[in-house]
């Protein structure tokens, strides 16, 4: 077996854990547990506490201590079991403190993942920025393969998409030790606090457009959580009209929602393309403005007619909102850093986004929904255009301030000058 079809199979099932729960947990919290739109957030919100700190601390310990693919293996064991915990509790405080232990575990997972297929691909010859992309699309496959099993199943208001998901941690935990070796950095290092603390990637931030993008991208982050929480329980909510109560949005939210992981295959794949054309700054900014559309299309989206269309092209537009920022991210922080520090750079990434962001996205999203339900009825359509107001001044901000010219417009700028 390859390093690159290794590297798929553990993408696959790493994105397989994810895809059965994240999507639908929400729903499964209120229309089941019974749990306030604060409870869900926090819960949820739990990921980015956890992710505060441990996607930094996972990545220094791979790149000093442990083997990155030793080290992934034993935090999807540890995973397993905190989701056949979570599955067994009805309790909103028990539920928060188990799916926060289950994140300090799985969320450095991902970013790990990430620093296996670099090495991995690396040790093959290849080029990262045109091999990865078609690695990482076997994630967004498998995702979309777990919402349809837990949606046609039946499981989306059901604790079994925790089982499933528990089983999928222990088959990856297993076959961590058939992933290609990852040593630690053989580099001596300083006698520095920082050093013995293993905190070298911080100093990232002393450079502006790091800096810059490091905020932004944990901005983004909320952005992300925000989708993740609510729009699952958004489309569950139009069963309360008994028009829609035989739609396909109603029935199978989830499948519906798994068109998003389609359109995010294409923009995957589109990644190298866009990145070697435009830059990291504009893709960013076309994620930001499809996090706009993503919301705004949701607002005047239903189950019938026009509705639908809106809704189906708010799917759409989610593949190019996650994928060129959260993919294009991680390989602009992997060639912007050095190698010695790539395992901490990119749990740094993943601190940002999954750790602040997520926590702000939730926590603040879960008190918009609260604010905006009467007499427990959701007002989803201001909900979703107070998010989507969001990310359009996100986007202002994002342009005005981060300067960065991608490798052609520096080619172009010496062309010029000569």
């Amino acid at each position: 077996m390859t390093i690159k079809y290794r590297l798929k199979i553990m993408i696959f099932l790493q994105f397989f854990i994810w895809g059965c729960w994240l999507i639908t947990l929400g729903s499964y919290m209120i229309n089941t547990l019974h749990f306030s739109g604060s409870q869900v957030g926090a819960i949820y919100g739990s990921s980015g506490l956890a992710s505060l700190i441990m996607p930094s601390l996972i990545g220094v310990i791979a790149d000093r201590w442990m083997k990155a693919n030793r080290l992934y293996g034993i935090c999807h064991f540890l995973g397993a079991i905190c989701l056949f915990i979570a599955a067994q509790t009805s309790d909103p405080t028990v539920m928060f403190w188990v799916m926060f232990f289950n994140a300090m575990v799985f969320i450095p997972t991902i970013s790990l993942s990430y620093t296996i297929s670099y090495i991995g691909l690396e040790k093959e010859g290849l080029d990262t920025t045109k091999e990865f992309p078609s690695v990482r699309v076997y994630g967004t496959v498998s995702f979309i393969l777990a919402m349809w099993i837990i949606s046609l199943g039946g499981f989306e208001l059901s604790n079994i998409q925790l089982y499933i998901a528990a089983g999928a941690a222990i088959l990856l935990a297993l076959f961590s030790f058939v992933l290609p070796d990852c040593p630690t950095s053989s580099v001596k290092k300083d006698n520095s606090l920082v050093s013995h603390l293993g905190l070298e990637a911080f100093v990232l931030f002393k450079q502006k457009k790091m800096a810059i993008f490091f905020v932004f991208a944990m901005l983004i982050g909320a952005a992300l959580q925000i989708n993740l929480a609510f729009a699952d329980p958004f489309l569950h909510d139009f069963a309360l009209n008994p028009d829609y109560k035989e739609s396909l949005a109603v029935k199978y939210p989830a499948i519906l929602l798994s068109i998003g992981q389609f359109s995010e295959v294409v923009f995957i794949l589109a990644i190298p393309f866009f990145l070697r054309k435009f830059g990291i700054k504009t893709v960013m900014l076309l994620s930001m403005a499809a996090w706009t559309m993503r919301f705004g299309l949701l607002a005047f989206g239903d189950p019938t007619g026009l509705g639908f269309i809106l809704l189906l092209l708010s799917m759409i537009v989610y593949g190019a909102a996650f994928d060129f920022f959260n993919i294009s991210g991680s390989m602009f922080v992997d060639k912007e850093v050095d190698h010695r520090i790539r395992g901490s750079a990119q749990g740094l990434f993943m601190t940002m986004v999954n750790g602040l962001g997520a926590y702000l996205g939730a926590v603040i999203s879960g008190k918009i929904v609260d604010y905006l339900t009467v007499d427990g009825l959701k007002d989803w359509q201001n909900i979703w255009l107070v998010f989507a107001a969001y990310t359009i001044v996100l986007g202002i901000f994002f342009a005005i301030s981060f300067k960065y010219k991608n490798s052609q417009d520096k080619v172009n700028h010496v062309n010029k000058a000569t």
